[in-house]
């Protein structure tokens, strides 16, 4: 299955799985197997998880204190796991959101995000603009991009993972997440699509 020749924007650049959160002054995020998350498909030997964090609690871990989903940011996070007998690359993937409705929404760059909402309302009364400092973003950390899904490639036997950002400001459990573009380094030929839906139906 392919997906109708929509415009995607590519995943973003970080560590392959055993990088993620590598940074030693950065707090762990500890990623589990592909297959032990509730949502997964397994094609061929290879097995991808998509996971959704909305709550607090789930965004925790990830996030610290920033919730991205109070600026409307949805956070999922992407586990590839490559059983198979050979390398497949990835940093041509691509990954949709797909509401119940059929709306599908491409994911946006890592890197943009910090340019995205967040940031206070201005001020209704006339400030000195030599004294206030314009207020920071509050999407404007590091666990934005420092843990976003960045692998280019995948050994036989390894795994890799990362978040990926939708602007989605009402997340539903009947959508689904899409995944694409995951290829053979020697031929260049796609080789895996995956469709996995929130609802684990």
């Amino acid at each position: 299955m392919r997906f109708n020749g929509l415009r995607w924007l590519p995943l973003l650049s970080v560590s392959i799985a055993a990088g993620f959160g590598a940074d030693n002054d950065r707090p762990k995020f500890e990623v589990q197997p592909a297959a032990s998350y509730p949502h997964h498909q397994t094609s061929e030997k290879v097995t991808v998880a998509a996971q959704v964090l909305q709550t607090d609690a789930e965004t925790h871990d990830a996030f610290g204190k920033l919730n991205p989903n109070r600026y409307g940011i949805l956070p999922v996070l992407i586990v590839v796991q490559n059983n198979g007998p050979d390398a497949i690359k990835v940093d041509g993937a691509r990954v949709e959101y797909t509401m119940p409705d059929g709306q599908r929404i491409e994911a946006t760059a890592a890197q943009d995000v910090k340019y995205l909402r967040g940031a206070k309302a201005p001020n209704a009364l006339p400030v000195d603009i030599h004294i206030h400092k314009k207020p920071k973003n509050p999407l404007d950390v590091w666990e934005i991009e420092g843990r976003a899904f960045s692998a280019k490639m995948i050994p036989a036997g390894q795994s890799a993972s990362g978040f990926v950002y939708f602007q989605v400001n009402a997340p539903s459990a009947a959508a689904t997440v899409a995944l694409a573009g995951l290829t053979d380094p020697v031929t260049g030929k796609e080789l895996y699509y995956f469709e996995i839906p929130m609802s684990g139906k």
